[in-house]
């Protein structure tokens, strides 16, 4: 939960299509050293490099994408176009503008494969509910500390050393590298902490090594860490679409 490819691609596209960042500036950072290949572009009849896509971004009159992160029984922000849902649920991510719609899946450590959905004559769908990102943070602080007794009940510093580090980490200057100039330091602040959770989440709902752990108690502890769960989710996605003023 902690890579977003999708949200990476979607902040650099919008701070392209809008002016705030130059072609070669918004390539470089989506690349690094990650060879992307996108699939399903309009007017290309083969997988072509990520800077076409860029390109065709402009061609096509897009101004936005955002971030959507669905989840089983949440998939506001996706348009129906045949099969986004399904690749979109499976990847956990996508970027979505007016035009297109961009779902990665990353083959290996050194590929990301991009699938593009067409979105012409598909029906918008209702705006995403986005709070700001105030609203955002007091929600991550609320989730963050009704989540604490589950996290101190499982013990996690004892089986997870380095959860600790990481919950210490929420109080410190925010540094995100790799998201555009002009960025609100507010967003950036809000992701470092979402980010920092989301790899909190992912130890405290994997078995602690040798811990016997009954379906039960498995089944409350993902009850009582989903508030959690929902709240970075929210955040991430806050972070990642905020437009600078």
């Amino acid at each position: 939960m902690h890579d977003f490819p999708a949200g990476r691609f979607a902040v650099w596209a919008t701070a392209w299509l809008t002016g705030r960042t130059s072609y070669d500036e918004a390539l470089d950072a989506l690349l690094g050293d990650t060879a992307h290949r996108v699939s399903g572009l309009p007017g290309a009849e083969e997988a072509v490099p990520l800077g076409w896509a860029l390109t065709t971004l402009r061609t096509l009159g897009e101004r936005r994408f955002r971030l959507v992160l669905p989840v089983a029984g949440d998939v506001r922000g996706l348009p129906r176009a045949p099969g986004l849902t399904e690749l979109a649920l499976d990847a956990g991510q996508a970027a979505v503008g007016e035009r297109l719609a961009l779902v990665p899946e990353p083959v290996g450590t050194e590929v990301v494969q991009w699938t593009a959905f067409d979105l012409d004559g598909v029906p918008p769908p209702p705006p995403a509910v986005e709070g700001s990102l105030r609203a955002a943070s007091g929600a991550l602080d609320l989730a963050v500390g009704d989540a604490a007794r589950t996290l101190v009940d499982l013990d996690l510093a004892r089986w997870h050393p380095e959860v600790p580090t990481l919950l210490a980490g929420l109080a410190q200057p925010a540094h995100v590298p790799g998201m555009p100039p002009g960025t609100d330091p507010v967003a950036l602040s809000l992701l470092s902490r979402a980010q920092r959770l989301a790899r909190v989440l992912d130890l405290a709902l994997t078995d602690a090594p040798g811990a016997a752990v009954t379906t039960g108690q498995a089944a409350a502890r993902d009850d009582a860490l989903r508030p959690l769960s929902d709240a970075v989710r929210a955040a991430v996605t806050a972070a990642f679409n905020a437009i600078p003023r």
